[in-house]
């Protein structure tokens, strides 16, 4: 990526022959990265660690559905209202305070007090904060310019969040020992990264600006009252000579008009991606039972799997395992997929949907080759997972992309409110085809679990 930006007329070292130019931009972009990185994994981090402490935070006869139910209807909520209901300038730095506070005290809430409903409504405050964090984060690389330097900060930003997968399950594993009250509570201080990190690490974007345009509106993000900026006098004068832009904010027929075409581009195959991805990990997965395998038989199997209840464990590890690799595509160089490809992750996510609901209900191998069941499992959820990644990152990486023509822009700060619209109004797809999922999963387990009963197999009735 550092390739991307260039100045021939750096002065170069002697020995390596690398300018000083670009070593300060790969200096630049390498912080830009770890930012983008960080802010995806301590925002998404506290989602998983709910999800994976669900069993110790409800009571026994609570279905815990409940707590994904709760862990992602307030972050709906979140991507909904903010780019569709308010107008105007977005002021990061209070949306970043606002979600950093927000978090601590919903995991506060959570870690101590016993009551069901009291720690419900912490998950909720976490998840809002999560879901308006995630917004943020994704608008805010819009603000990086040039185009190039924006994709850097999603893909970025997306690897973080497919790391948060791996990271949150391996930390509620290590703290769970500890309790609710000490393990949450210390994950509690996690959401201080996020600050920490935009202030003292992300560079601004001014940064990356070439010196021969005039588009200066990337450096506003860090122009609230309070915050010094270190604008050069020529970009100050311009910003003088620009209209206030309080007064500058997109109407509704301005976000419908962005909006149209974005529903069957972006908006559907990222729905769709969503709803089977989680059909197929709260309501599939957890069917997906077999009998424990013998060492005589499969002796590495056996030392993976030592009981029936192993198993969703193993499919949920392979899934956020290749979630994590997908999702981190874009930052290790691979090319982004072409915007007619953006379906074919959906179209093989239901076509994996449909395999494994059969081999769940029917069973495609005998029952006395649970090795080949095992290792047929294995092959289709790591490619969903490999499918999910890859749809997210490369929707909100083509979606950054959409940058207007510098010259035909007549208003900067309304040219950037249509780029920070576009790429937010997005996260609405994702999480509505999330909760629709957990709307799906329950009747779709109790179904599949109801067929294996009926052709005899009754590990599901076990759990």
């Amino acid at each position: 990526m550092a390739g991307d930006v260039e100045h021939p007329d750096s002065e170069s070292y002697s020995s390596g022959g690398i300018s000083s130019s670009e070593k300060g931009e790969k200096r630049l972009l390498f912080k830009l990265g770890l930012s983008f990185f960080l802010f995806g994994l301590i925002n998404n981090v506290l989602y998983v660690i709910i999800l994976s402490a669900a069993l110790d935070l409800v009571p026994p006869s609570t279905p815990k559905g409940i707590i994904a139910f709760c862990n992602i209807a307030p972050a709906l909520i979140a991507k909904l209202g903010w780019p569709y209901i308010l107008k105007g300038k977005i002021r990061y730095t209070r949306r970043i305070f606002g979600c950093c506070l927000l978090s601590f005290i919903g995991m506060l809430a959570v870690a101590l007090h016993e009551s069901l409903y009291s720690r419900l409504l912490g998950i909720c405050l976490a998840s809002f904060s999560s879901g308006l964090g995630e917004l943020t984060f994704l608008q805010l690389s819009t603000t990086y310019n040039p185009a190039a330097i924006g994709g850097h900060s999603v893909g970025y930003w997306s690897s973080g969040t497919g790391a948060a997968g791996l990271v949150g399950a391996f930390l509620w594993w290590e703290l769970r020992g500890l309790g609710v009250e000490v393990g949450v509570g210390i994950s509690s201080v996690l959401p201080f990264v996020i600050p920490l990190t935009y202030f003292l690490l992300l560079p601004r974007p001014v940064a990356f600006l070439d010196p021969t345009t005039s588009i200066v509106y990337s450096a506003l993000p860090f122009d609230d009252p309070g915050i010094p900026t270190t604008d050069t006098s020529e970009e100050s004068s311009l910003l003088e000579n620009e209209p206030k832009s309080e007064s500058v904010f997109l109407t509704a027929a301005d976000k419908w008009r962005l909006l149209r075409p974005m529903l069957f581009k972006y908006m559907v195959p990222l729905f769709c991606v969503y709803l089977y991805e989680y059909t197929i990990n709260q309501g599939i997965a957890p069917t997906l039972l077999y009998p424990v395998p013998s060492p005589e038989r499969y002796g590495f199997l056996s030392k993976i799997i030592h009981s029936v209840r192993d198993y969703y464990p193993l499919w949920q590890l392979v899934y956020q395992t290749t979630v994590f690799i997908s999702r981190s595509s874009i930052s290790l160089g691979i090319p982004p997929m072409s915007i007619r490809l953006l379906p074919l992750p959906a179209i093989a996510q239901l076509a994996i949907l449909i395999t494994l609901a059969c081999e769940s209900a029917f069973g495609i191998f005998s029952e006395d080759h649970e090795g080949r069941s095992i290792a047929f499992v294995f092959v289709l959820i790591s490619i969903e997972g490999i499918c999910g990644g890859l749809a997210y990152v490369n929707v909100f990486y083509r979606i950054n992309q959409e940058r207007p023509d510098p010259s035909t822009v007549e208003n900067e700060e309304l040219a950037k409110q249509e780029c920070e619209f576009k790429i937010g109004s997005l996260g609405f797809a994702d999480s509505s085809g999330i909760l629709f999922a957990s709307l799906l999963a329950v009747p779709t387990e109790i179904e599949l679990c109801k067929l294996q009963v009926a052709r005899g197999k009754l590990l599901c009735q076990g759990l």
